[in-house]
């Protein structure tokens, strides 16, 4: 088995994170957030400096999330870069983007020092070159227009100030920072329980609803009745339909490259390229050598055939960009989602009562984008007016991105095809090694199979019960992607990633027919979509 088809674990998954238990009794309260990451315990933070009642449960345990898989590159340099941004929002909505971003790393560096998190928050500049993809005109009309968009200190350099590679012409972006997520995130929940807020683990919530007697029920019996509900779940798991077509699930990729105490003395770094790669480092004071963590090599959900050579890319883009091979300590891949956009939704969700927000389409700045929220989302709540809600309202189509929002459409529609897809040369259950699964077919029905280690066989639906597209196996992740909307379910079937509420359903034998009907199964293809 290859190093890149082992277990992933992020290099921040090490630290030791707060317990809290799940929620097994019914409770009362001003405002439920579901979702214990950045966006949600941020929110969580400024409603609770507000004097407002706030409980957050999480179907994971501390760090299980996007956050504990982030880079957490703490940037105003948007990977959709200015000139797109202002085609799509105009001049003001690019001049807004820049602001509520510059902001979101003010109020991180803020809450840092005001709760005392200790998370290796640190100023630092950026640097964006150029992909073979493009040539120079590409990074003059980005500085132009992150100039019209009040970055002012951007500017055009022949080459990096760094002795480690030689990056030809880039743009340099001052003002930048990093930190440690879930040393950040551990710091935030300490923050929020001294505040009186409540945390409970372990506990998914598997209903939404809003209105005058809004509640949230819980896969542990639990219901939570409360006047707000903040959805902060990186995709909403209270919408169906609506928001998913506006938004796409994608895999990005990381690596974390074992380099000498003081050889590369910091920075982040971004290409051009599509998919882009992005640098960072992380410094290791304890230690005789320092971390190079480089991601990238994005791709949909559910459709790369090979996952594990993603981290294969990565590691060649390192030998020939930085002139060493590389040796990997970590690798590990996270969930982006993308708005057709570039900018997250975060606000009012939208067809819903007015009391149910959503936080959702980070586009690679999670950390900041989940900052913003929390401004956004506290100032909605309390009534108050914010000069970037309008900017982020998950209400908004954007025609300017009508090829976008169709192309990312048809890309998940064409995964229903799998249900009509057929095998000359089907491998058969006993064929699989211990440790992997496959999609099997039998007659029009799709199975999903794993064999544990022992030899045991798991069979699950192949439907993801979101919107019934066929799951397909990644090995390298030991999961169930679905290549439609981005779910993700374990080796046994349950849900890791939303929008799907609930696991795969074990396999069941097909009903009996009934005069005038067809025989049905949980394992049958869709409707027409």
């Amino acid at each position: 088995m290859s190093h890149f088809q082992q277990k992933t674990h992020s290099i921040w998954q090490e630290i030791q994170g707060p317990e809290h238990p799940p929620l097994h009794t019914d409770r009362t309260t001003d405002v439920c957030i579901v979702g214990a990451g950045i966006s949600g315990l941020t929110t969580a933070y400024r409603l609770l400096k507000e004097g407002v009642k706030v409980l957050v449960i999480d179907k994971e345990s501390f760090g299980r999330n996007e956050t504990g898989l982030s880079t957490a590159h703490l940037s105003n340099a948007l990977d959709d870069r200015y000139a797109l941004l202002k085609k799509w929002h105009g001049p003001e909505g690019s001049r807004l983007a820049y602001e509520s971003h510059t902001e979101a790393i003010q109020m991180i560096e803020h809450i840092v020092h005001e709760a005392a998190i200790d998370c290796e928050f640190m100023r630092t500049d950026g640097y964006l070159f150029l992909g073979p993809e493009h040539d120079i005109n590409y990074l003059k009309e980005e500085m132009a227009a992150a100039h019209e968009a009040g970055f002012s200190e951007v500017g055009f350099l022949s080459r990096a100030p760094v002795a480690f590679f030689e990056s030809g012409p880039c743009l340099h972006f001052p003002h930048q920072a990093q930190i440690d997520p879930l040393k950040y995130l551990k710091g935030l929940a300490q923050a929020v329980t001294n505040m009186g807020g409540e945390i409970y683990f372990q506990t998914r919530a598997t209903q939404v609803v809003g209105g005058p007697e809004a509640y949230v029920k819980t896969d542990t019996g639990a219901t939570i009745n409360c006047r707000h509900i903040v959805v902060a779940t990186n995709v909403p798991i209270n919408d169906l339909v609506t928001m998913h077509t506006k938004e796409a699930a994608y895999r990005t990729y990381a690596i974390g490259i074992k380099v000498p105490v003081g050889q590369i003395h910091g920075g982040l770094f971004w290409d051009t390229s599509d998919p882009y790669h992005y640098v960072r480092m992380k410094f290791n004071p304890s230690q005789d050598y320092d971390v190079l963590i480089v991601g990238g090599e994005d791709h949909r959900v559910g459709q790369c055939e090979h996952p594990e050579k993603q981290y294969l890319k990565l590691r060649d883009w390192v030998h020939a960009r930085l002139g060493f091979a590389p040796e990997v300590l970590y690798h590990w891949s996270g969930q982006i989602i993308e708005p057709i956009d570039g900018l997250a939704y975060i606000g009012r969700n939208p067809g819903d009562e007015k009391n149910v927000y959503i936080v959702s389409g980070d586009s690679g700045h999670g950390t900041t984008h989940g900052t913003i929220a929390g401004g956004i989302l506290s100032d909605l709540i309390a009534g108050r007016d914010n000069k970037y809600a309008a900017l982020y309202d998950p209400g908004r189509f954007n025609w300017k991105c009508l090829d976008t929002y169709a192309r990312e459409n048809l890309r998940g529609a064409m995964q229903y095809a799998d249900w009509f897809a057929t095998y000359k040369e089907e491998k058969r259950r006993e064929d699989l090694a211990p440790g992997e699964g496959g999609i099997f077919m039998e007659g029009i029905h799709k199975f999903a199979v794993y064999r544990d280690l022992e030899g045991g066989f798991h069979e699950f639906s192949a439907a993801c019960p979101h919107l019934r597209g066929v799951v397909h196996w990644n090995e390298t992740e030991q999961t169930w992607d679905c290549p439609f909307h981005g779910s993700r379910f374990s080796k046994m079937g349950e849900v890791l990633n939303g929008p799907a509420l609930s696991g795969l359903a074990p396999r069941k034998p097909e009903r009996p027919a009934t005069a005038g009907s067809e025989k049905v199964s949980e394992e049958s293809p869709p409707p027409a979509p």
